[in-house]
């Protein structure tokens, strides 16, 4: 077994987190520079660690893969000798520095950053920081950029590898943004820095170089289809059979479950994902699971998030409540199938964690007095959301009612036995 590391209290000397770009040696800092050639131990990326001169003369240890596991192990192997840590650009930003922070705290640590290669890419293209998204690649899947393509929008794309560019503009075109600019912007910094200019549908550049950034100015195509940052996408973005929780309930359910950055949601009875898929679109650290019970549907389920760019859902097929046992507490629990199965309803409720919120919608009147009847227990507020569409009859037009959402919601108190702090609004 790897040993465990001390806390930072135990670590005799802080450990220095070094920011290196492109331009090695010459482009540090003085104080950068101070602190890697006092180094005992200097441990970074095979590339980052040839870039520095034989004044650095500490032990030089490459990062095993993976990575972050072996954080703490070297950490204790080293802790008694002075540790000095390389990073491609600003540790703090997707870097290494986060993992050292977690391992350390912020006074086991010296940071000394160097200039991201979003600031220089910035600075090449003319665009202001904090008008322009970022979004990171390396180690994550390809499809999460789609949640950030908007007409006009700029992004960064922090690329794993040589390969990432070509990635890039295949689901760019496959999305409907193939008019979209690219420049590939590479070794930023250095002396063989070079850009590469062209459109997603047409590229056929070859891997350049695998250090790279890839800058996007999105266009989306003639007749794309067009989603918005709010719920209640259309419901044409979604492959379904029928069992979808249609554009504007979807919209309401997402209000009343109102994600926050960082919470976790269960979306129970998933049918094709879409409250699980607009509650992780909402915000990027958002976090989902979708149970379904039907293997086919949970098929669907992850290709809809993986097209809308939510590939981090999880989905769990198999029938609740028993599916549920193991999966972390919820912030918030949407049940949109299956109220009537045993114990659902309160293996839901008594998983959620206090000062969480439930919302249950239902159009059979056997569920409908279900919830009546935790609505009474419980509180909260019960709800019956009815939308009617224009329609030909005839030679004019009339409405089509769909059949009207019963919906239960309510927030779990924070002391036992107590009814929710929303009361009934009638």
């Amino acid at each position: 077994m790897s040993p465990v590391p001390p806390p930072a209290a135990a670590f005799p000397h802080p450990v220095f987190v070094v920011g290196i770009g492109a331009d090695g040696w010459p482009g540090l800092s003085g104080a950068a520079r101070e602190a890697l050639a006092d180094a005992e131990v200097l441990i970074g990326g095979g590339r980052q660690l040839d870039l520095l001169p034989p004044e650095c003369a500490g032990a030089r240890v490459v990062w095993p893969s993976p990575l972050r596991p072996a954080v703490p192990r070297l950490l204790a192997e080293h802790r008694e000798r002075r540790i000095a840590v390389l990073a491609s650009g600003d540790p703090m930003f997707y870097g290494i520095g986060r993992a050292l922070a977690q391992e350390l705290g912020p006074a086991g640590l010296r940071v000394v950053p160097h200039p991201s290669s979003v600031s220089y890419a910035c600075a090449r293209l003319g665009w202001p920081l904090e008008d322009t998204e970022v979004v990171t690649l390396v180690g994550r899947p390809a499809a999460r950029l789609a949640a950030s393509l908007y007409p006009g929008r700029r992004l960064l794309v922090l690329s794993a590898d040589a390969a990432t560019p070509a990635e890039v503009a295949a689901l760019l075109t496959d999305r409907g943004f193939g008019p979209s600019r690219l420049r590939v912007l590479e070794q930023l910094g250095g002396e063989d820095e070079g850009c590469a200019e062209g459109v997603a549908e047409e590229w056929a550049r070859p891997p350049g170089d695998r250090l790279n950034v890839v800058a996007v100015e999105c266009r989306p195509s003639a007749g794309a289809l067009r989603l918005g940052t709010v719920p209640g996408l259309p419901d044409t973005a979604y492959e379904h059979d029928g069992q979808l929780t249609k554009r504007h309930i979807r919209a309401a359910t997402l209000a009343t479950l109102a994600p926050a950055p960082g919470e976790l949601l269960w979306d129970v009875g998933g049918g094709s994902g879409s409250i699980a898929i607009e509650w992780l679109r909402a915000h990027p650290s958002c976090r989902a699971v979708s149970v379904e019970r039907d293997p086919v549907r949970a098929g669907r389920i992850t290709r809809n998030a993986e097209r809308l760019g939510v590939p981090g859902l999880r989905v769990v097929t198999g029938p609740a409540p028993g599916s549920l046992a193991g999966l972390p507490v919820p912030d918030a629990v949407f049940i949109g199938g299956g109220l009537t199965a045993p114990g659902l309803l309160d293996a839901c409720w008594e998983a959620l964690r206090p000062g969480g919120r439930l919302v249950a919608n239902t159009v059979t009147l056997e569920s409908e007095a279900l919830l009546a009847g935790r609505h009474a227990a419980y509180g909260g507020e019960l709800v019956r959301l009815a939308v009617a569409h224009a329609v030909p009859v005839g030679g004019f037009t009339g409405w089509r009612q769909a059949m009207p959402v019963t919906q239960w919601s309510v927030v779990k108190s924070p002391e036992p036995g107590a009814r929710s702090d929303k009361g009934d609004r009638s």
